[in-house]
């Protein structure tokens, strides 16, 4: 146990704490976004389409968690959402592991019907990416960066 003392307007505290917070994991896990939308049911085909996974919850909690892979998301209808008063649109990046990936995802989702705002293209600030939106204007940016490779 340590002690730790501040003075806060002329008001000591004295604040105890566990040595272990301070030993915290040097990494964190991925964030995982909260995609507002306006029809749960709608958002939930689209990202289908997209080849995303419903794993658990939907219209009737106004929460939905999805995921592909590793990329998890939630998505929340207005109900949901509005004590905190976050609205579409959101941005979202999806980092990818080469062009090629970036190339490929874009083709497929261009296949599914996605709504594609622009197409892959190598970018002066070197990333390699494309944007598509979703029914609701929430918007991916799908990349790959390219400033390390040799």
């Amino acid at each position: 146990m340590n002690i730790l003392v501040r003075n806060v307007l002329g008001i000591s505290f004295v604040i105890y704490y566990a040595s272990q917070v301070y030993n915290m994991k040097s990494e964190f896990p991925s964030a995982v976004p909260e995609i507002p939308v306006s029809d749960m049911d709608a958002a939930l085909d689209y990202y289908h389409k997209l080849g995303f996974n419903t794993d658990w919850g939907g219209a009737e909690g106004g929460i939905a968690g999805i995921s592909k892979g590793h990329c998890r998301m939630f998505l929340t209808d207005i109900a949901f959402r509005a004590h905190h008063g976050n609205a579409p649109p959101v941005m979202t990046w999806l980092n990818l592991d080469s062009k090629e990936e970036v190339d490929d995802l874009y083709e497929i989702w261009n296949t599914a019907g996605a709504r594609i705002i622009s197409p892959p293209e190598s970018k002066p600030w070197k990333l390699h990416e494309f944007t598509v939106s979703d029914l609701d204007h929430n918007l991916f940016r799908v990349f790959y960066d390219f400033s390390r490779d040799s």
